[in-house]
């Protein structure tokens, strides 16, 4: 049995403009997902069988039929769908793979519930990109598409900074370690949003030509974000990325859900759902029982989520 494992992700700034360019500050987070796959020699019909874990479930499982990669039993057809995308744009990379010579049972475990938008399919990609020894970008750029930015956070050690230039992805080291992290919070929307919907929806909106003024204040405003060691700056550049995006995508900020919060707030990533940064001084259990409050209850302290140098590798 062969195992693999990769990180998932946050994105602190420049959430859709990292798609046309601009520096975005990514966190690897400490949860992640797993790849285990056992082959054996196959005498007759050869198979995929592949199965999906959550932390505490079974949440999807499929058959795939070798070479075709056709989908032959499925709980999920559109889960069995994508994977299907992605295992033959892997075959297409690395012809050597799914030859029909060889069984596969492939187990998935993810250490995060997969609504929560952490990296299910960053995670899978990057797990099977060193499975099959290809790069992953490609991988995913020829599937399902995207930034990157989360493909750079699945091997990252601590948090990066990830921007395209000339559509090749930059990956560069950050030193982010915010002194007031214990202040900071991570807290789950309710509800995940759909990646591929919302850049379609941002294509749709914008214009390259018109966001030249736009990228290079949202990369202004992750450099100086990434190096100031005091709480209120910091506080007031999470504020202005949250105005600038806001007038961007017509939405309001996600503060206006939550007028009374003791603090400021951030959108993380896709705006209306997944994860959320709270900045506040009432300390962990105030800002735990103000969202309590407001039904959402799944909270994470900084340290808890990011992965830092000093967290124990996988």
């Amino acid at each position: 049995m062969r195992r693999f494992y990769s990180h998932g992700k946050l994105l602190l700034t420049a959430e859709y403009l990292v798609l046309r360019g601009a520096k975005a500050l990514a966190l690897p987070t400490t949860f992640g997902q797993s790849l285990e796959i056992e082959s054996e020699e196959s005498y007759g019909h050869s198979y995929v069988n592949w199965f999906a874990y959550s932390p505490d479930k079974l949440w999807f499982k499929t058959s795939l039929e070798l070479p075709s990669l056709d989908v032959i039993a499925t709980d999920d057809r559109l889960k069995s769908a994508k994977l299907q995308l992605i295992l033959l744009t892997l075959q297409q990379l690395n012809p050597k793979l799914f030859t029909g010579q060889t069984n596969y049972k492939v187990i998935t475990r993810l250490d995060f519930e997969p609504e929560w938008g952490l990296g299910t399919s960053s995670t899978l990609i990057a797990n099977l990109a060193s499975w099959a020894r290809i790069d992953p970008y490609t991988l995913l750029r020829y599937s399902i598409g995207g930034s990157g930015y989360d493909i750079a956070c699945a091997k990252a050690r601590s948090p990066v900074f990830y921007e395209l230039k000339q559509f090749r992805p930059v990956v560069t080291q950050s030193d982010f370690q915010p002194p007031f992290a214990d202040k900071l919070f991570f807290v789950y929307s309710g509800k995940k949003q759909d990646s591929a919907q919302e850049i379609r929806y941002f294509n749709e909106l914008t214009e390259d030509d018109e966001l030249t003024e736009l990228i290079a204040e949202i990369s202004a405003i992750t450099d100086a974000a990434a190096i100031t060691t005091d709480y209120q700056e910091f506080c007031r550049l999470m504020d202005q990325h949250e105005q600038l995006l806001a007038g961007l995508l017509l939405q309001p900020p996600v503060k206006s859900r939550f007028p009374d919060f003791p603090g400021h707030l951030k959108s993380l990533g896709a705006w209306g759902g997944d994860f959320i940064l709270a900045m506040s001084q009432e300390g962990e259990q105030g800002v735990r029982d103000y969202f309590n409050g407001k039904g959402l209850h799944t909270l994470f302290p900084y340290h808890a989520i990011v992965r830092q140098k000093t967290n124990s590798p996988r």
